[in-house]
Parts: structure tokens; sequence; C-alpha cells
């Protein structure tokens, strides 16, 4: 089975004493993860690539999202893998990655109406790309997902999220680093989390040229690279 693009958002918040980050829990009855505790995000689709955001990747962050792209690399896909993490937040948490676009964002592509409609439109310009990674081969359902890192004060709607009839993610809350270790996670969830810790104890740990774990499967086993 041929993996398909995903992408998944970690909106970061750091008004606090403490990093925390929007985790929700999946639906038990979810063919993918089910009961586990993960970031906002979903696989790509077709309005995703259609769609013009308001503002784009930066180049650093766009190139890092080409390099050892399977089949056909290209910007446009780079920008769907971002714009679908965008749109997956909407959906499965109400929050906006975006800037009012005064009538300049109007669209009719399925799973963006919505978003249109809120005064909002997407903007990718500060997104950073931290991980990448393939699920197995084996599984019901694979994926080729990117995890994708914004501060919280890119959020138009921060402590106002918009009321969104989701049943995908349940329990959404504000999730920090002590927090997780009572909290059912994927394994990569765990492994890209810690890779953030530790980058946060650095300067710029949200600059757009570092570079991303990228985790697979080979036939020797499991392989970390970076993209």
């Amino acid at each position: 089975m041929r993996p398909k693009d995903a992408a998944t958002l970690i909106i970061l918040r750091q008004d606090g004493p403490h990093p925390k980050f929007m985790m929700g829990k999946r639906h038990e009855n979810s063919k993918f993860m089910p009961g586990k505790f993960v970031f906002p995000g979903g696989r790509v689709d077709a309005g995703d690539c259609r769609v013009k955001p308001l503002t784009n990747l930066h180049p650093k962050v766009e190139q890092s999202l080409i390099n050892k792209m399977r089949r056909t690399p290209s910007p446009l896909r780079a920008r769907a893998l971002a714009m679908a993490a965008i749109r997956e937040t909407f959906e499965e948490v109400g929050l906006i990655i975006g800037k009012q676009h005064n009538g300049a964002f109007n669209t009719r592509a399925s799973g963006w109406r919505q978003f249109g409609q809120t005064g909002y439109g997407p903007a990718l310009d500060q997104m950073r790309l931290i991980a990448r990674a393939i699920t197995p081969p084996g599984r019901t359902r694979r994926f080729d997902a990117r995890f994708f890192v914004i501060d919280a004060s890119e959020v138009a709607n921060l402590d106002s999220p918009y009321s969104i009839d989701n049943d995908e993610l349940l329990e959404c809350h504000w999730v920090g680093f002590d927090d997780i270790l009572s909290l059912d996670l994927p394994w990569i969830t765990q492994k890209i989390l810690g890779v953030l810790r530790q980058s946060l104890k650095q300067p710029g740990s949200l600059d757009p040229g570092k570079p991303a774990m990228f985790h697979h499967m080979t036939k020797s086993g499991w392989c970390q690279e970076t993209v």
C-alpha cells in the first residue's frame, strides 16, 4: 500500500511559564490510532492543492518539504501539505492559522468554504517543518506525514475557537511536556516531542532553516535522517 500524503500541526503556546501544545484524543472507533492522543492533522485533500493561501511558505521550509519527496516533487505539493495541516486544524479544533482576507480569499473548494467564511485566509509564512514520518508497511493505513510547528501567536482566534462539529478529536486541550507522561501517545509522537523539547532549549528554535527529522522503515529497520 502506497502511503498517502498527510500533515499535522503542532501549535506551540509559549505565553506561560512552560510551553504547551494543542492535542486531542482520537475516537475509540477510529481506524487509525484509536484512542491515542495526537496533534490535529490528516491526509491531503484535492482542495488543498487548488486553494491559494494569502502568504506562502518560507523558501527554506518549502525546500525541506521537497527534499526526498516521493513520486513527483513540486512546490505545489509542498504547499498542499501545509494547507492540509491548517485545514485539518480548523476542522478538528476550530483554530485559525491565517490573516484577515478582506474579500481576497474566496473559494468553493471542498473543505475550505467554512474557513473562508470566517473572514480569514490561510497564511503559511510562519509554519516550520520539524519532522516527517512514514507509516511502516503492513499497516491497514499508511501515511507519509509531515509535522509542522507554529507559534500560537500566529493563531487568529487562540482563546475563542470556532465551534466545530467534529468527532475525530475528543478532549482537545493544551498539554505540557510533563503532562504527556500520563497520556496514551503514538511512539512517533513521543519521538517528535522529544525533538521539539530539545530544540526549544536552543536559540532560534523556530528558524526556517533548521533540519527536520525524517523517520521511515528500510529493509534494515528503522532509519532516521534529516530533510
